[in-house]
């Protein structure tokens, strides 16, 4: 199919819509393509993980409002299924999003979808998801299979991230090197996203870059590592407030002069 601008499409199954409604059709055609690709699972399931926020950016012909009453539609209506239940802080409200797939009369799973398209090797990978998962995934035609687009997606995040760091830090780590790959990629399995990595970033950068003794730490192996991560993304930077002191209490001043002496 030949597209108007050369960018991957967004796909829309007109059953679907009729179903669940445009938007709502959009929305879970996208959240299908990115279970294919997830390494999130959880009780047997796939699983997304995402903010609002994140969502929008996904989504940016539309507003944050349409991002949560269409998501809001989906859950009340049973298509997707969404928990926080899976974040490791109680506060954080994530919240972690799959499709019921039998609500929408689609019985095989991702997971089928996924091991039938892995062993495809000549460019039908679409075709093998779209006969086992009765949903077209929203990847372009052009990649190979799901474990390809897994590499180029990791690899897009590990050079974004790296790149903030170099940018914000003044280092210049590769994003060729397999340690740092892996160290990335773990805290990405997890459910952290690329905000998540560049919050830590900007909080230790902010503590460490002009102490000489805390420079050297400004590296991927102790940013990211699994034992400091999540805690140093859960710092608190807000700056202290300064004490206030109650004014001194000025004290008159005497002025002694004989009468009679000039003052000017």
């Amino acid at each position: 199919m030949n597209l108007l601008i050369n960018e991957p499409p967004l796909q829309v199954l007109p059953s679907l819509a009729r179903k669940v409604g445009l938007n709502q059709a959009i929305f879970l055609q996208q959240l299908h393509f990115r279970l294919l690709i997830s390494t999130n699972v959880r009780d047997g399931h796939k699983w997304i993980y995402r903010t609002y926020d994140e969502w929008q950016k996904e989504f940016p012909f539309w507003s944050y409002d349409t991002v949560k009453r269409t998501i809001a539609s989906l859950e009340k209506d049973g298509f997707i299924i969404a928990t926080p239940e899976y974040n490791k802080m109680k506060m954080d409200k994530t919240k972690w999003y799959r499709i019921d797939y039998s609500k929408l009369g689609y019985f095989p799973t991702v997971q089928n979808a996924l091991s039938r398209s892995a062993k495809c090797t000549d460019g039908t990978g679409q075709n093998a998801l779209t006969d086992e998962g009765k949903m077209h995934s929203a990847i372009p035609k052009d990649f190979k299979n799901n474990k390809k687009n897994n590499v180029e997606l990791a690899l897009d995040d590990v050079s974004e991230i790296l790149n903030y760091l170099n940018q914000t830090a003044n280092k210049n780590f590769k994003t060729n090197t397999s340690a740092t790959r892996r160290l990335i990629n773990a805290r990405l399995n997890e459910g952290f996203s690329v905000e998540d990595f560049k919050r830590v970033i900007d909080v230790k950068t902010k503590q460490w870059l002009n102490d000489p003794a805390m420079n050297k730490y400004l590296q991927p192996s102790t940013l990211f590592s699994a034992s400091k991560f999540e805690g140093y993304l859960n710092e608190n930077t807000t700056p202290r407030t300064s004490k206030i002191t109650s004014p001194v209490a000025l004290q008159p001043i005497k002025l002694n002069f004989n009468a009679g002496e000039d003052l000017t």
